[in-house]
């Protein structure tokens, strides 16, 4: 069963809160941005790769 990016999103978004956690507003923004396709599931790791120095 596939679910909507929407979906997906509001349950990792809930994941965090349960531990505690709330996103950056920054990474609120590019979840919208993913929901609405103006950037892609890439787009977001390469902008936390550059961030964070992650490989």
């Amino acid at each position: 069963m596939m679910v909507s990016k929407e979906t997906a999103w509001n349950y990792a978004v809930g994941i965090l809160k349960v531990d505690g956690l709330t996103p950056s507003e920054e990474m609120l923004e590019m979840i919208e941005k993913e929901k609405r396709g103006e950037m892609t599931t890439d787009e977001i790791l390469q902008r936390l790769k550059e961030k964070y120095g992650a490989t």
